[in-house]
């Protein structure tokens, strides 16, 4: 069918791999083009990057790939879909961050631009939950 799959796939633990690394091993384990096929969007306040796929592919078995693959294990990075309708994680951040930054940069277009529902930070251990909106029908 079309669309049930997210064309996002957030990568965690990535400050082992430069982003020009990173962009290589997508483009070798997705056998796409970056910037033609797809973007990746570093988030460095919390080691992880976001993959947007433009062109359309079975994001699920991409995952697979890469958990399987060697580099992607050596490096400990992690992958897995960004549900639209789901929450995120995000760890490590600087003390400095504030809900209000965090609200923009998951909403702006460049990173994919999901609606956010809620942003909950938990300054004792730098993290937060952001919680995006549902927003079906998003072509």
């Amino acid at each position: 069918g079309s669309g049930e799959a997210s064309s996002l796939v957030v990568f965690e633990n990535i400050e082992k791999c430069s982003p020009e690394c990173l962009k290589m091993l997508l483009e070798n384990i997705s056998g796409l083009t970056v910037d033609d096929d797809f973007t990746v969007e570093l988030i460095p306040e919390i080691n992880a990057a976001v993959a947007t796929f433009i062109k359309s592919i079975d994001t699920k078995e991409f995952i697979k790939k890469c958990s399987q693959h060697r580099r992607v294990r050596e490096f400990q990075i992690t992958a897995r879909l960004l549900e639209l309708t789901q929450t995120i994680k995000a760890e490590n951040l600087p003390d400095s961050v504030s809900i209000d930054y965090l609200t923009v940069y998951f909403e702006s277009a460049r990173n994919g631009g999901a609606p956010v529902s809620d942003v909950r930070l938990f300054p004792e251990e730098n993290s937060a939950i952001i919680t995006f909106c549902d927003h079906k029908g998003n072509t």
